[in-house]
């Protein structure tokens, strides 16, 4: 197959190119479903490369600018020949595809409802390419609530996504604002898990991480989305919406070693304080990582942290990724194949709550 006709079509029409390969490819021992997997056509690559480094955008456009000189992560995100090639070699069976950050969050309203579509719509067509490799979720404009209510249905109930994907804050603001709460209703309602994916920091705090190059995912796009989740469970959004499933990555973005500290000032300034000193909620914090919220091991393969997460959060809530491309697929595999685990619950972990999360067809 061309390369340029591959890439003009964003991959959607791999089935052809890749049977021989997948046919192929020896069987694996233990199902993998890798949860958040990176991808990008080129409309939305030549839109990024529009934007203007100016502005609340700026970080998020130079990161975007820098990424180009990284390696090969950029045709990585492209070349589905070069993703289905490091799925055989290592034996994964799924990718869960969503479109890479800040997917359409640093675009115009307009521009942004007409990427989400395009990029949605190539995503549906992939997925039903290959349904036995690819699942997807479906990328919507924050700063366009209405388009993104109407975007997060069709995505579900047209195109059949697993789900919607928002990277942390839009234009610098968080989803806990009342007025975003209508696209955490429509997820509810269509039953669509919301994967909240990092984003360079918020512009009020960019500053502090431009210091030593901490804005990344050495520290600050967890230290960002941290906040942001706390913000969510702070704001009662999940007793509103009780049955809404949100999924964040790299095991936790460092939430779950804060649990004992959480809940303790939380319990202090909610019953010792009259009147309380912050909302008061149905739950204790870390509970809602049990009812409400999952994470993956995106980017994190130690055996410790992964042995901390099941204790606290609970094998059913945690879920294999491996952060295709910017992290490489050999030791996320080794790291999960090796985990000491019971078989149970490395088989939870591996496959089976991304089935039971997202939807998607068990294997016959």
């Amino acid at each position: 197959m061309d390369r340029r006709a591959l890439l003009a079509a964003g991959g959607a029409t791999v089935a052809g190119a890749l049977a021989t390969r997948a046919a192929a490819a020896p069987p694996s021992p233990l199902r993998l479903i890798a949860v958040e997997e990176a991808w990008a056509c080129p409309e939305w690559m030549e839109a990024m490369a529009a934007l203007p480094a100016r502005g609340l955008e700026e970080d998020e456009v130079r990161a975007f600018q820098m990424l180009a000189h990284i390696g090969d992560i950029h045709a990585r995100l492209l070349d589905m020949q070069l993703r289905q090639a490091a799925m055989d070699e290592n034996a994964v069976d799924m990718h869960v595809l969503s479109l890479t950050a800040p997917a359409v969050q640093s675009f115009d309203n307009a521009s942004a409802l007409r990427l989400a579509r395009l990029t949605n719509d190539r995503l549906a067509r992939i997925v039903a390419d290959q349904p036995r490799r690819y699942a997807a979720l479906a990328s919507v404009p924050p700063q366009d609530v209405p388009g993104a209510i109407m975007e997060i249905r069709r995505a579900r109930r047209e195109l059949g996504l697993n789900g919607i994907i928002i990277n942390s804050h839009t234009r610098g603001e968080y989803l806990d604002d009342r007025k975003y709460w209508p696209l955490f209703e429509a997820a509810a309602e269509t039953g669509a898990p919301v994967y909240i994916h990092p984003r360079t920091p918020n512009p009020t705090m960019a500053p502090l991480f431009r210091d030593y190059n901490l804005w990344g995912a050495i520290y600050g796009y967890g230290a960002e989305t941290g906040l942001h989740v706390i913000r969510l469970i702070s704001s009662g959004l999940f007793d509103a919406y009780p049955d809404l499933k949100v999924v964040i990555g790299h095991m936790g973005e460092g939430l779950p070693y804060w649990f004992y500290r959480i809940d303790h000032m939380h319990h202090n300034m909610v019953t010792l304080a009259k009147p309380p000193l912050r909302p008061v909620l149905g739950k204790m914090p870390s509970e809602y990582f049990r009812s409400n919220i999952s994470i993956t091991t995106s980017g994190v393969n130690w055996h410790q942290a992964l042995a901390f997460a099941e204790e606290v959060v609970g094998a059913d809530n945690i879920m294999f990724a491996i952060d295709y491309p910017y992290e490489r697929t050999e030791p996320a595999v080794a790291f999960i194949r090796s985990a000491p685990l019971t078989p149970d619950k490395l088989e939870r972990i591996a496959y089976r709550n991304a089935e039971r999360i997202f939807g998607i067809k068990p294997a016959s």
